[in-house]
Formats: C-alpha cells, sequence, structure tokens
C-alpha cells in the first residue's frame, strides 16, 4: 500500500472510532417500587377486578346503559381514533426498517448551444449519418432504484419497538378510561337511585305532615293550641313540598347526565328503585397489591410508557455510530423511443455503498439523546407514582366501605327508633300529653335520618364501585 491510501485509511478509522463515542448516562433510578405484601385489613383472595362489569352489577338497566356508552360515548370514540393514529405509525416504523423499491420513468427534449462543450463534443464526434445525435436531442429513460438503510446499530428496530409500546400504551389508556366511564355511569345511576327514593319518603312524610296540620288547625279551633302552632306546622310542610321540587331537578339533571355520558339526548332513564336501602353489591375482594400491575391499566400504561423510552434511549445512542447505506439501481435509458428497449445497450445500471458517521458539531444529537435520557428517568417517576397512587386509592375504598358498613347499621337502628316515635309522640300529643313542638321535632329528625340512610346507602354503593375501579376492574368486557 501507498502512503496516500495509508492516510485516508487512517482518517476514516479515526472518524469512525469518534462517531462511535456516546455520552455515559446517569445512574437511573428503581423502576420497581417495593409494594407491601398485602393490604391493612384485607383479605388476600382473589381480586374482584377479575370479574366482569356485568357480573359485578347485576342490574340489567345499569349494564344496559353501560353497553350503550361503551358504544356512543364521544370522548371514548376520540381516544379511539388517537389509538389509529398510533397504530398508523407503528406501521410507518415498521415500513423503515426494510429497503425503499421505487419505479419511475422520465422523457424529455435537450438543445444544446453549438458553441458549447456539449454541443462541440456532438460536432466532434466522427458519427455515421444515420447515428448522428438528433437535434433537438431527446432523452427516455425508465429505472427502479433501490434504498436501504442497513440496521446493524438497532437503531430503526429500536424505533419500532418503542412505537409499538406507545401503542400498546394508548390501548391500556383507552381500557383506563372505560373503567373510569364505567364507575362514573354506575355511580350516577345510583345517585339517581337514591334520589328516587328520596322523593318517595318526602311524599307520604308532606302527606303525614298536612294530616297533622289539619288536626292543630282543629285543636287551635277548639283552644287547646295557639295560631303559633299551626304557623309552625305549616312552615314545615312548606319547607318539605320545596325540597321535593329540589330533588326533581336534581333527578333531571342526573338523567341527562347518563344520557350524556351514554352519548344521547335526554330520555328517560330506564331504572328500579324500588327496595333501594337493602341493595348491596357483591363483596369487594381485595387480592394482593401486587396484582395492580397487571390488573390496571394505568400501570400497565405508565409501565409501557417506561419501555418505551427505554428503546427509545438507545435508538437515540445509536445515532452517534455510522450509518451504512446501500443505494442501487437498474433501467433503461435511450435517446430515440424506439431503441429504449434495445437491451443491452440501453441497460444502465449502478450500485453504491455509504457509510458516514458524526464527527464535527454532535450537539444536535447529543441534545436528542440527553432528552431521551431525561424523558426516561421522568417515566420511571411516573410509573413509580402510577403505582404508589393505585395502591391508596385501593387502601382508601377498601377503609370506606368498612366505615360506611358500620356507619349505615348504625344509621338504619336510629331511623327504626325515630319511625317508632312518630307514633308515641303522635299518640300523646292526640292526648294532650305531649307538646306540639315535640311532634315537629320527631317527625323533623325522623325524616333527615332516613334522607340521611338514602345518602348513606347511595354512598356506601359509590365505595363498591371505587374499589372496583381502583383494582382495576371494569373493562374486561367493555372490549
Amino acid at each position: 500500500m501507498n502512503k496516500p491510501f495509508h492516510a485516508i485509511l487512517f482518517s476514516c478509522t479515526l472518524i469512525l472510532v469518534q462517531s462511535c463515542v456516546t455520552p455515559r448516562q446517569e445512574a437511573l433510578p428503581s423502576s420497581d417500587p417495593p409494594l407491601p405484601s398485602k393490604y391493612p385489613n384485607a383479605e388476600g383472595a382473589k381480586s374482584s377486578a377479575l370479574i366482569g362489569w356485568r357480573e359485578y352489577f347485576k342490574d340489567p338497566n345499569l349494564t344496559s346503559l353501560i353497553s350503550t356508552a361503551l358504544q356512543n360515548n364521544q370522548e371514548l370514540n376520540i381516544l379511539m381514533q388517537e389509538i389509529a393514529v398510533s397504530k398508523a405509525e407503528v406501521r410507518g416504523r415498521k415500513g423503515a426498517i426494510f429497503p425503499f423499491l421505487s419505479f419511475g420513468g422520465n422523457a424529455g427534449v435537450d438543445k444544446v448551444g453549438r458553441y458549447t462543450r456539449e454541443g462541440a463534443v456532438e460536432e466532434g464526434l466522427e458519427i455515421k449519418p444515420e447515428k448522428r445525435f438528433p437535434d433537438p436531442l431527446t432523452n427516455f429513460a425508465s429505472a427502479a432504484e433501490f434504498e436501504w438503510e442497513v440496521d446493524i446499530w438497532r437503531k430503526l428496530r429500536n424505533e419500532r419497538d418503542a412505537s409499538i409500546k406507545r401503542y400498546l400504551a394508548t390501548q391500556e389508556g383507552r381500557n383506563f378510561m372505560i373503567t373510569h366511564l364505567v364507575a362514573e355511569i354506575a355511580e350516577s345511576y345510583y345517585e339517581l337511585l337514591a334520589l328516587d327514593t328520596q322523593l318517595t319518603i318526602l311524599k307520604p312524610m308532606i302527606q303525614v305532615q298536612q294530616d297533622a296540620l289539619k288536626t292543630v288547625k282543629m285543636q287551635k279551633d277548639a283552644g287547646k293550641v295557639t295560631e303559633l302552632a299551626v304557623k309552625r306546622f305549616e312552615a314545615e310542610v312548606l319547607k318539605n313540598q320545596s325540597h321535593l321540587f329540589e330533588v326533581q331537578q336534581k333527578i333531571t339533571v342526573m338523567e341527562n347526565r347518563l344520557n350524556y355520558l351514554a352519548g344521547r339526548y335526554p330520555q328517560h332513564i330506564k331504572r328500579n328503585s324500588s327496595g333501594f336501602e337493602q341493595r348491596m353489591l357483591t363483596n369487594i375482594r381485595s387480592g394482593l397489591p401486587a396484582e395492580l400491575l397487571r390488573n390496571r391499566p394505568d400501570v400497565r400504561k405508565a409501565e409501557l410508557e417506561l419501555a418505551a423510552t427505554g428503546l427509545e434511549v438507545k435508538a437515540a445512542a445509536a445515532r452517534f455510530y455510522p450509518s451504512v447505506n446501500i443505494s442501487a439501481a437498474l433501467g433503461l435509458q435511450s435517446f430515440t423511443l424506439s431503441s429504449a428497449f434495445d437491451t443491452p445497450a440501453s441497460l444502465i445500471y449502478g450500485a453504491a455503498a455509504n457509510v458516514a458517521g458524526p464527527l464535527i458539531n454532535r450537539s444536535a444529537i447529543q441534545a436528542e439523546y440527553q432528552g431521551a435520557s431525561a424523558k426516561q428517568v421522568s417515566a420511571i417517576y411516573a410509573y413509580q407514582q402510577a403505582v404508589l397512587k393505585a395502591y391508596i386509592e385501593v387502601v382508601n375504598q377498601l377503609s370506606e366501605i368498612r366505615n360506611l358498613n358500620q356507619s349505615y347499621e348504625r344509621k338504619s337502628e336510629q331511623v327504626k327508633v325515630l319511625s317508632d316515635s312518630i307514633t308515641i309522640v303522635g299518640q300523646l300529643f292526640n292526648n294532650a300529653r305531649a307538646d306540639y313542638t315535640e311532634v315537629l321535632l320527631t317527625q323533623r329528625d325522623a325524616l333527615e335520618a332516613r334522607m340521611d340512610l338514602v345518602e348513606l346507602k347511595q354512598k356506601q354503593l359509590t365505595a363498591f364501585v371505587n374499589a372496583y375501579k381502583a383494582l382495576g376492574g371494569g373493562y374486561s368486557q367493555g372490549t
């Protein structure tokens, strides 16, 4: 070998070595948050998240409403289009790995000046008359071209795999939205049943108070009570009648909310409110905290996004290495159309391989690599946060269920006592052994206790719904 060749070879080797140097990445925080082995004061039975929403919510009216919402909800449909965009990106990343093959043709005419280089060449050639260049010179060509970036550093494959992970993350995002939609519909549905029940409590109570008002008026005429007693009873009746209209308005608003979630215009919500105070959902089984990692869609989404950022860091690091590109072309070319297919005379072909790597001013590549590394660290923290949030939500909901169960038992006892008191105080009042204020206060306390009991039942059902959602249930039958 001669010295110039040695110098070229040394320069190329120096370029390749220099371009392969990548910045050192800082140590990453642990992506495996230590989860407790079990939930406090909870059984470790199989998680209720594995139960489908049709089986968990046995009310056919509610399951029909959820099914309608999963088909028509606009927000969910918008998300589906975003998933389609992510899927298209995956296809694009997959295609970048393989060679690009294109085919094309062209035709043109070119007239050069006689006193130009091209013109002088044409004039200077001794060509037989029948073989002279046409004037003006025409050109006909068709060729297939081949372009391929050889993915020796897995840059393109890592970018493809990262896009696949992000596509799968959008799917988990859809599942997460379904769990929220199912829970929101169930919560609103039970609130609607609670309002119906409050209405059924108010109407007979108003009738009882109106009967009491008539009795007080007769006693006032008999001189047993004063006008003050009549006014107090009348005010109590008017107060509860006013409350009746407030509840009716809340029912209208709640029905329209459910219709909105179902993606339809206002209409009556089919439901059966009878026996609401005795209604109960399937008992919640918490399972083990580790099950959250596979049952919670938001946790799986964060995990997939973390995996995607790791692949993107590798793809960004590969940009520091030399790239290898292979190109080739094969076709036909002639200055007359009649001879364009005269092979091998009109045959043209070529092939080339190109190796290039960044040497000077690599700041753009370094910035991309540092940005990808920062996103990876951010994704690790986001994953840890998702796991922590999931665990705390489950603990809170399980605790709320226990406390609401105890509270509901006590409130039920209070309602029973006050219901008995209404009968007793009515008898005493009719026998002039109790003051009218005692009747008013007893009726008021009994009504408030029953209304509170209905609200407690609604909160109890909502706690079961939210616990089911917190464990990761609600999407298995929504796909």
